[in-house]
């Protein structure tokens, strides 16, 4: 008996945004695909792989009557319950596609992690941090790893965290903003690690602190602006009293990107926003 052909391809509102900047093409780009209800796993990661993003996203109906949409995250190679850039950036384009909250002021995205608030923010969004999944002190053989990886002594790695959010992120604190711009990573000593650095600036900076991540394996080896550890980096450093309530960090500086994370904790809960841009709009034919 023949089975039943696999529907035509069709033509799907398509955007590629600038997030986590004001400024053009100085950001991390995020791929969405915003009518994507009928597509197979296997085709959102076709896709994905195909875009050559640190993530491209699918805009689905939501499942839980309290969200406004669903979405699901994909890099070149997984799907990831949660991630930073691609929720501001996906909320942005369902803003974008005519979305229209539920509620007065917060959007409500649906993902593999569960509800995610979004909420305006001036000119830019910000989501609510999810909770950690896996936090507290790294081993010291992973340690020891992350400083032959970064290329540093191992006293200067002043403290290590896990941040686990979806992606598995361990956080390393270094006294400065200049020794985080200074590292030549070597992705083989890290083998499968991701690792975020963050060190202060001066007290007269721009910003309050300097990012980088690194994920060897990955479509990219060095993620420009990267929401997810940002916020595991926020209730780290803010819980440990070593950061304010409220701060700025940059990332992507290193790229040539002038990424700008906004951090603000408020009423218990810690906000991570940025501004969303889409630079490209159309079609796709999936």
């Amino acid at each position: 008996m023949s089975q039943n052909p696999s529907p035509a391809p069709r033509r799907r509102p398509f955007t590629q945004l600038d997030v986590f900047t004001d400024e053009p093409y100085r950001g991390n780009p995020l791929a969405v695909v915003v009518e994507a209800a009928d597509l197979t796993a296997g085709q959102m990661q076709q896709f994905a792989n195909w875009t050559n993003l640190s993530e491209t996203t699918f805009l689905l109906p939501p499942a839980h009557p309290a969200a406004d949409y669903r979405v699901r995250i994909f890099t070149a190679h997984e799907e990831f319950p949660f991630a930073g850039h691609p929720t501001l950036g996906s909320a942005q384009a369902w803003l974008d596609a005519g979305g229209i909250p539920k509620q007065d002021g917060v959007i409500v995205q649906e993902c593999g992690a569960g509800l995610v608030r979004v909420r305006r923010d001036g000119g830019r969004l910000a989501f609510a941090a999810p909770p950690l999944t896996r936090s507290g002190a790294v081993d010291e053989a992973d340690m020891a790893r992350i400083a032959d990886g970064l290329r540093l002594p191992r006293q200067a790695l002043l403290d290590g965290s896990w941040l686990v959010n979806g992606p598995d992120w361990i956080g390393v604190l270094l006294a400065s903003a200049g020794q985080v711009l200074g590292i030549k990573p070597d992705f083989a000593a890290l083998g499968d690690l991701k690792v975020g650095v963050i060190g202060p600036h001066a007290p007269e900076a721009e910003a309050d602190f300097e990012v980088r991540t690194f994920i060897p394996g990955d479509a990219a080896v060095e993620d420009p602006v990267t929401g997810s550890f940002n916020a595991g980096a926020a209730q780290w450093l803010i819980g440990t009293g070593r950061a304010p309530s409220s701060y700025v960090a940059a990332q992507g500086t290193a790229l040539g990107r002038t990424g700008r994370i906004h951090v603000e904790a408020v009423d218990g809960d810690i906000w991570v926003g940025g501004t969303s841009v889409a630079r490209i709009s159309g079609t796709v034919l999936i």
